[in-house]
């Protein structure tokens, strides 16, 4: 399978170990929905559960990736590290068993790869630039910021590509002040900054002017159709995050993938 182009679990029984051990440390739940439609369409594609949480003091995130009738078939955790920027995250597709992640120990961070399920996983120790980017760090990225997009200053940083497990320089650009569904927010469109970026598919993101939330990604998704393909695809924020209780994330954590969505 090929690298995955920039965007950009753990068995059932020991998750249901560790959360339940873990499910009295947890608070601050919330919950929000998203749905990603072809970008120049309604087709609905797939769906995205997102969860924000505090488990043990750390900062933690969930995401399960649904196919249009609601099951799981991919399942991704961060964990926030000191930077905010730059978390921990694991990410699993059980369609195909495309594995990626990286994770912090005593002998430093790594990165991991795996390209399927009979593929062996590739490991390096990664190091992270004083202003590298991670996987969903990229939301903290942009609050920390906001200022200078708002003000007309485009914004470049290295973000880690791991199927490459190398950091490539990302551009951000402001664009105009929109109105999403009736919420004043800020468009910007992201880029590879390298004098080849002309060829590498850009990015247009739409965030809340109020409060600095995602509303809307347009672009090529990391998730790939049931053919093995990448898909240009629009993800849809409709509404914010609402706060959850404990057991709500404890069956979200546990929730078994499926190997395929039906058509």
């Amino acid at each position: 399978m090929p690298a995955r182009p920039f965007p950009s679990a753990l068995a059932c029984a020991v998750i249901l170990v560790a959360v339940s051990h873990a499910a009295a440390a947890t608070t601050e739940i919330q919950q929000q929905e998203a749905r990603a439609y072809t970008r120049k369409g309604d087709t609905l594609l797939y769906r995205e559960s997102h969860w924000r949480y505090r488990q043990d003091g750390d900062a933690r995130r969930l995401v399960l990736y649904r196919c249009p009738d609601g099951r799981a078939f991919a399942r991704k955790t961060v964990v926030e590290r000191p930077r905010a920027q730059a978390p921990d995250f694991d990410f699993e597709d059980a369609r195909d068993g495309y594995r990626e992640g990286v994770r912090s120990g005593p002998q430093g961070r790594v990165v991991y790869v795996r390209e399927g399920t009979k593929a062996p996983q590739k490991e390096r120790p990664l190091a992270v630039p004083a202003d590298g980017v991670i996987d969903a760090g990229f939301d903290a990225s942009v609050r920390l910021h906001w200022d200078r997009l708002r003000g007309g200053s485009a914004v470049t940083q290295p973000f880690l590509l791991p199927s490459r497990m190398a950091f490539m320089p990302v551009k951000l650009e402001p664009g105009p002040s929109v109105r999403w569904n009736g919420v004043p927010a800020q468009r910007l469109t992201m880029r590879l900054d390298r004098w080849y970026g002309f060829v590498a598919p850009t990015m247009q993101l739409t965030y809340a002017s109020a409060d600095q939330r995602l509303l809307e990604f347009a672009g090529i998704a990391t998730i790939r159709d049931m053919k093995g393909k990448h898909q240009d695809v629009r993800i849809a924020f409709p509404q914010p995050a609402v706060s959850a209780d404990a057991r709500a994330l404890r069956e979200a954590l546990a929730t078994p993938l499926v190997k395929q969505c039906t058509s």
